[in-house]
């Protein structure tokens, strides 16, 4: 790939005043196992966004750890759907002249997910089917996951780009902006044509601050808005695939290109489409809250309190309705306030 520099580039006299570095090493070998970080950082990604949704469902009155249960298809089936939707947006990379992407051995397989390689919108669709099943499997209702779920996939999405950092992979168009990234001129990624010391967009951080930010808003929206039955996941699919739309636009790691537009700009658009119809329809679905985080007739016995129907208030399922006492007056049972 060839690119014009920026008039802002162009000549000797361009001074760098600072930058951001890239990492020099991208995994570590011990023994005969080799660890890539940007697998440490999914994995530490993936293990946040456990704990958060563990303690939000607990909160609303699922039982402690059913997110394992519910997690654990989800995230095979994400990789799995983030593979997949990688290697169909960018053939060229395993289907071209002299490619053998069907050994599992050879560089450049289409198995070869340790080399890097997944999409995250490949990720939710296969997730969401996990995510399904394992709602199915354990009686809990599949939106009631999904807005647990919201604050921490956008956690570790954040996480995860630094996996793009340690690989030098996924950065911008050239800049001489103060805070420019480094990439090593020898790296496969580097664009043909730019001389060596060129900087370039770090799209990584702008999607790390702007997931971030992301997180708090979720959080902050989820309890002054009382956001359920599935519409602060709408929310989440708003604000992320915004962001994406812009970090999109500005990338230069090839890319199949439809109308114009980068494949992966018109699967952020479609995202952004897809959450305002998740938020639309479900407030006029069910404008009250949900009354359990489980179906009907899947609630644990002796599980913790649910939350009720039309109050902020648990009430606890655990024991019989107290019995009617002689003077006429229903009896009631004490509840805490979250």
């Amino acid at each position: 790939m060839t690119l014009a520099l920026p008039h802002a580039l162009n000549g000797a006299a361009m001074q760098v005043v600072s930058s951001i570095p890239s990492p020099t090493i991208s995994f570590i070998d011990l023994g005969p196992l080799r660890i890539h970080f940007y697998a440490l950082c999914i994995i530490a990604g993936i293990v946040a966004a456990t704990l958060i949704v563990n303690h939000r469902l607990t909160r609303r009155g699922a039982e402690p750890w059913l997110v394992l249960d519910v997690g654990l298809p989800a995230v095979v089936l994400a990789i799995i759907g983030a593979r997949i939707y990688h290697v169909v947006t960018h053939p060229g990379f395993y289907f071209g002249p002299g490619s053998n992407p069907w050994n599992v051995f050879e560089p450049g397989s289409v198995w070869a997910i340790w080399e890097g390689g997944i999409a995250i919108y490949g990720a939710l669709l296969g997730g969401a089917v996990g995510a399904w099943l394992g709602c199915r499997w354990t009686g809990i209702r599949f939106w009631s996951f999904a807005d647990a779920l919201a604050p921490g996939i956008l956690l570790a999405q954040a996480m995860g780009r630094f996996g793009n950092w340690f690989n030098q992979e996924l950065f911008g168009l050239p800049t001489d902006l103060p805070w420019g990234l480094e990439i090593d001129a020898d790296n496969p990624a580097f664009p043909a044509g730019l001389p060596e010391g060129t900087l370039f967009h770090p799209t990584f951080l702008y999607e790390v601050i702007w997931n971030l930010v992301g997180v708090a808003v979720l959080f902050w929206a989820g309890k002054r808005l009382r956001l359920q039955w599935g519409r602060l996941f709408g929310l989440y699919l708003v604000w992320y695939s915004a962001g994406r739309i812009v970090w999109e636009s500005i990338r230069i790691d090839p890319s199949v290109i439809i109308l114009g537009l980068r494949t992966n700009v018109w699967a952020a658009i479609l995202g952004v489409a897809v959450g305002l119809a998740i938020i639309i329809v479900q407030r006029r679905r069910h404008p009250g809250l949900e009354p359990s985080p489980y179906v009907p007739g899947r609630e644990r016995p002796g599980g913790p309190a649910v939350q009720s129907e039309d109050t902020t208030e648990f009430v606890d399922v655990s024991e019989p309705p107290a019995a009617e006492p002689e003077s006429g007056r229903t009896a009631t049972s004490s509840t805490a306030t979250t």
